[in-house]
């Protein structure tokens, strides 16, 4: 409650969960513009659709309001952490020591083959890593194998639209690869 006697609403995006997916995208945690809109990577900014398009995971560019198409695409979405903030730095490193036990516990429920980290970030806190290297991180998390990828953020211009595409690429191959082998 608010001293003024009303309920505080508090603002959360739903997961785009189901058993079994091949890779699930794991964002540092929402952005306040996608929680209020209630749509994955919904700021025009954002780059993460263009880049799945384009990475060859999608077979034509999804819109924000059709987010939950992913899913029949064999992709999925989560956030280490729940609390939408205009920033990503604005979260404690205690929130992400809290989120691993969630991430586990949706990573034992929903089996996905891969884990993609969305940015260092999330992945560095969990895991309590100092150093952290893109790409494929040679571990497991639950059975999903973890790949940490740059993130599409409009904030992070460290990287082009092209490097973005390349890195992401990297994971729909291996996670091709993997699929066939396992056929």
């Amino acid at each position: 409650m608010r001293p003024n006697g009303t309920k505080r609403l508090t603002l959360r995006l739903s997961d785009l969960l189901r058993k079994d997916l091949d890779v699930v995208f794991c964002g540092i945690n929402p952005a306040l513009s996608a929680a209020r809109a209630g749509h994955h990577f919904s700021s025009p900014n954002n780059r993460f659709w263009r880049v799945l398009h384009q990475a060859g995971f999608t077979p034509h560019l999804i819109r924000p309001e059709n987010d939950s198409t992913i899913l029949q695409y064999g992709y999925g979405l989560t956030a280490a952490v729940e609390r939408p903030t205009v920033r990503a730095s604005e979260l404690t490193s205690h929130e992400f020591h809290e989120a691993a036990r969630e991430l586990e516990r949706k990573l034992r429920r929903y089996r996905p083959r891969y884990l993609a980290f969305l940015g260092k970030p999330a992945f560095a806190a969990i895991f309590r890593k100092g150093s952290v290297d893109w790409g494929q991180q040679f571990m497991r998390l639950c059975g999903a194998e973890v790949w940490v990828l740059p993130n599409p953020s409009g904030l992070n211009r460290a990287f082009s639209l092209e490097e973005l595409v390349s890195a992401y690429r990297d994971l729909r191959t291996a996670s091709r690869r993997t699929q066939l082998e396992s056929q």
